[in-house]
């Protein structure tokens, strides 16, 4: 049995992950607790780091949010804060398995897991996050789109602990959508799911943003340019070509390789166009403003 740890300071809790030989952080443990039942998660000391100050708030910065690795994925979907600077990522984070889970769960534990069906993500990687790592060694950040660097395995070095995801605000003249397809139950993990962001690029173009979950063994990003009157038809067709050679799901009870490729374009397909019409809809109707999902 792992021994448990229950520091007061961030100092202390990263002195602990130092010295323990399997140390690993304890926040939420919805996804820590269910793995050391079932024998396929071993550690020698759980770091406990509830008690340390400033970790579980969302907290407006010069450029968007910091948001602590306590803070549960509730907190990121009903927060007046993530729904005003970045609310694609409450979209997402409201689509996470259930209410009883996303009241559990929290940001930092989500992303250590590092499963490559997250939905969350997908967003993260097209707002262009950042994700604060720290250990006794010092601080560094990585960008969302470079955390995940194969099956199950993040960029986390041994030690180091996820003490902030940093979210730029959402340019407030972009697109948004997030598209999730589940072949089990609606709660049950995506066999395919897409973030597409829109936002301006120079000379009249526009960037398209894509961020797809459950396609790969790693959450994967891309982008591209289109000319900004492109009609949606023609968005979705660059979309699918993008996106479909980074498409190699992993065959599972949700479905087989070839299913889930032609879910995840479906997805994508989903989630352009979603993302496009909403940016047509605004400049058509700019007095609305931006269109607050809930």
């Amino acid at each position: 049995m792992p021994v448990y740890h229950y520091p007061d300071t961030l100092g202390e809790a990263c002195s602990i992950m130092a010295e323990g030989e399997d140390a690993m952080v304890y926040g939420g443990g919805t996804a820590v607790q269910i793995l050391l039942k079932q024998g396929v998660l071993f550690a020698s000391d759980l770091v406990d780091i509830g008690a340390v100050p400033g970790l579980g708030e969302i907290a407006r910065t010069k450029d968007g949010l910091r948001v602590g690795p306590l803070v549960t994925l509730r907190q990121m979907e009903t927060s007046p804060l993530v729904r005003e600077f970045a609310p694609l990522a409450a979209e997402v984070y409201g689509r996470v398995a259930n209410p009883r889970i996303r009241n559990t769960a929290s940001v930092g534990g989500n992303l250590a897991h590092g499963d490559y069906r997250l939905d969350p993500p997908t967003a993260l990687m097209v707002l262009d996050a950042r994700v604060e790592l720290t250990s006794s060694r010092g601080k560094r950040t990585v960008p969302a789109r470079e955390f995940f660097v194969d099956f199950q395995q993040t960029a986390l070095a041994p030690g180091e602990i996820i003490t902030a995801v940093e979210i730029p605000r959402q340019p407030e003249d972009a697109g948004a959508h997030f598209a999730k397809l589940s072949s089990l139950a609606v709660n049950d993990w995506p066999a395919a799911s897409a973030a597409a962001l829109v936002v301006p690029a120079s000379r009249g173009r526009r960037q398209v943003r894509l961020g797809l979950g459950a396609l790969a063994h790693v959450p994967v990003f891309t982008r591209f340019e289109i000319p900004g009157d492109t009609p949606a038809d023609e968005v979705v067709v660059t979309a699918k070509e993008v996106a479909g050679p980074l498409i190699d799901p992993l065959p599972d009870v949700r479905g087989g390789s070839a299913y889930k490729t032609r879910l995840g374009l479906v997805a994508v397909e989903e989630a352009v166009r979603g993302s496009w019409k909403e940016r047509d809809d605004e400049r058509r109707i700019p007095f609305l403003g931006r269109r607050r999902r809930r």
